[in-house]
């Protein structure tokens, strides 16, 4: 049996832009993906925490260390400038793989997304 689980999970992000023009995605800081162990392309949950909007979409990498999370294309409606979101993949495992799976979860300053 395989089930899903928390692969990845960036905790409480602030929104530094929404771009309704552009094809769609989530634009992340390199530096949070590499932390986070989340992937160019990795489809992933967004939870706004102001607004209690639930989405999917899939990740773009943004400039290492410019704090960028930047919402496109539709998603941009679901989101304002400077909302705080959680952003979370998931992974399919075997049963007893899963139980000993550990995610990679960061929580990086609100303030300005930087990881210190």
């Amino acid at each position: 049996m395989q089930i899903q689980v928390v692969k990845s999970k960036i905790h409480r992000v602030k929104v530094t832009g929404a771009d309704l023009n552009y094809i769609g995605s989530i634009t992340i800081d390199e530096a949070l993906m590499d932390a986070s162990n989340i992937i160019e392309g990795e489809k992933v949950s967004i939870v706004n925490i102001n607004n209690g909007e639930r989405f999917e979409t899939y990740v773009i990498a943004g400039a290492k260390n410019s704090g960028e999370i930047t919402l496109n294309g539709p998603a941009a409606r679901k989101v304002q400038k400077d909302d705080i979101i959680i952003i979370i993949s998931y992974a399919t495992l075997e049963f007893e793989e899963a139980k000993s799976f550990k995610p990679w979860i960061i929580f990086p300053n609100e303030k300005d997304n930087s990881l210190t």
